[in-house]
């Protein structure tokens, strides 16, 4: 099932209650978008150490069952979402899993494999995915993959709760979400990088800082909808750009004299092997 999902603003009412361990930055986006899109508060739970943090949930997001520590109140949960930092795992799972059941395991951890999960939780029911940053606003995308005793309907339960984040991208195997985590998981700062040297540029030929930043922006904003709005390819699309002999056509020369889409994929290369790395490293432990 190797197929993209739009965002939806639907929640479907089997949305099972679910426990997120752990309640930062892309816990709170995920939530204000279930809550948003009809899900009940009361069906959500959140384990949180920090007492500030488990304050702005509270405020934030009425009727929530937020936590310090783990309880027995986990025990509802037919769902529970790992969003800790991945170094902070084990020592989490160890005090959850008196209580975890046969929950369905889905992690937004970075690197953490299904295998340490399932050393970790006595779990075989679990997806793991990655989304990127953009999903605090709803405009990111994320990867998923799910164990072989994931059934349909767990697949289903995991594409609900990432939804709020944006689009979704099944993938196979579980190897291949490290080649999502260097395209679109770390992709938001090379497109920060590429924005930081249009507006740089844009500065020195002139343009106030604002000015530069907005067009860059813009730019880069409107050329990606341009392009998941059409189905010709990216070449045709940066070719219809390009006029022979004008101004498009002498900054791609520069960025051809320096080979710059081969440097790229070097680097989307390296960000792939790094992600193996931190994996390998995480297993260990």
């Amino acid at each position: 099932m190797n197929q993209t999902l739009p965002p939806t603003s639907v929640i479907p009412d089997s949305l099972p209650v679910t426990a997120f361990i752990g309640g930062g930055n892309m816990s709170s986006a995920l939530i204000g978008g279930l809550l948003g899109a009809g899900a009940d508060a009361a069906r959500l739970l959140v384990v949180e150490p920090f007492a500030e943090q488990r304050q702005r949930l509270q405020q934030r997001f009425a009727g929530l069952q937020v936590f310090a520590s783990p309880s027995p109140a986990l025990r509802m949960a037919q769902a529970v979402v790992w969003a800790v930092k991945p170094q902070q795992f084990a020592q989490a799972a160890a005090e959850c899993e008196p209580y975890l059941g046969d929950a369905l395991q889905v992690s937004i951890m970075a690197g953490v494999r299904c295998a340490a999960i399932a050393r970790q939780t006595g779990a075989q029911r679990m997806v793991r995915t990655m989304p990127n940053t953009p999903a605090l606003i709803g405009q990111g995308i994320t990867g998923l993959f799910a164990s072989a005793q994931a059934s349909d309907d767990d697949r289903a339960v995991a594409d609900a709760l990432l939804a709020p984040a944006g689009r979704r991208v099944w993938v196979e195997r579980e190897d291949l979400l490290d080649a999502v985590t260097a395209v679109s998981g770390s992709g938001p700062a090379y497109a920060f990088y590429l924005a930081e040297a249009m507006s740089r540029a844009g500065e020195e030929l002139g343009l106030s800082v604002a000015q530069a930043r907005e067009l860059a922006l813009a730019t880069l904003a409107g050329a990606a909808a341009l392009a998941q709005g059409s189905r010709e390819s990216l070449a045709t699309l940066r070719a219809n750009v390009t006029s022979k002999g004008g101004t498009t056509a002498a900054a791609l020369a520069v960025f051809d004299a320096a080979d710059m889409q081969a440097t790229i994929v070097q680097a989307l290369h390296a960000a792939d092997r790094r992600a193996k790395e931190l994996g390998d490293a995480l297993d260990a432990v």
